[in-house]
């Protein structure tokens, strides 16, 4: 006979005990079956958090790399560029913290809600955090958008300059998308390549639009 008990939820363990049992045998001796226990990690505890920082994360990167190199393409002097980024960088981390509070805390409300039709009750740390989502989405963000800074702040040369955002953003990229990964157990190299191609199309875009009308209307 196996038996399967489920423990709080807040550890996210399932414990599965294969209960001891005795049998007969032909010779009607008795036999003891040994017991186990099997740990499984239930992984999608993780993604409220987890969602929240990797989109943070690749945000961050994109939206400062990709402005930083859309400004770059008119005006190429480092100041620019820099001031640029540190101008996307603090709205950007700013405009994520809010839009996944409001966000977070609409789930909250909706499932206290539905707790209180049900006439239920389920320990708060189980309830989505919004603080907790909206504080993973802003450092997560700030983190990301750092890397293109700090790669362009010391590099006078334009051409050098981009080259050198370009690449740290997509080692960036590859490093975050391989990371959010294997901390939600799913395929490494998928996830990886998938992120690194969606923004490398970020960057171009910006950088030949912001070209194109930089070249038709501005001098």
């Amino acid at each position: 006979m196996e038996a399967i008990k489920q423990n709080n939820p807040q550890k996210s363990l399932i414990e599965i005990n294969q209960i001891v049992s005795r049998n007969d045998d032909f010779e009607g001796q008795n036999t003891v079956q040994e017991i186990e226990e099997v740990k499984v990690y239930d992984y999608s505890k993780r993604a409220q958090w987890l969602r929240a920082a990797v989109l943070g994360a690749n945000d961050g990167l994109l939206s400062t790399a990709s402005l930083m190199v859309g400004v770059g393409a008119v005006r190429q002097d480092v100041k620019t560029m820099v001031l640029a980024g540190l101008a996307g960088l603090v709205a950007g981390a700013s405009s994520m913290a809010i839009g996944e509070f409001v966000s977070v805390y609409s789930q909250y409300d909706i499932e206290v809600a539905q707790m209180k039709r049900e006439n239920t009750r389920v320990e708060k740390s189980e309830l989505p955090n919004p603080l907790q989502a909206a504080a993973a989405s802003a450092t997560a963000f700030t983190v990301g958008g750092l890397v293109p800074l700090v790669a362009a702040a010391f590099i006078k040369n334009y051409r050098v300059r981009v080259g050198v955002v370009v690449a740290a953003v997509s080692l960036a990229l590859v490093a975050f998308g391989g990371l959010g990964a294997f901390l939600g157990r799913s395929p490494l190299v998928k996830s990886s390549l998938r992120i690194l191609i969606g923004g490398w199309f970020a960057m171009g875009i910006t950088f030949g639009l912001t070209k194109l009308i930089g070249s038709i209307g501005l001098n």
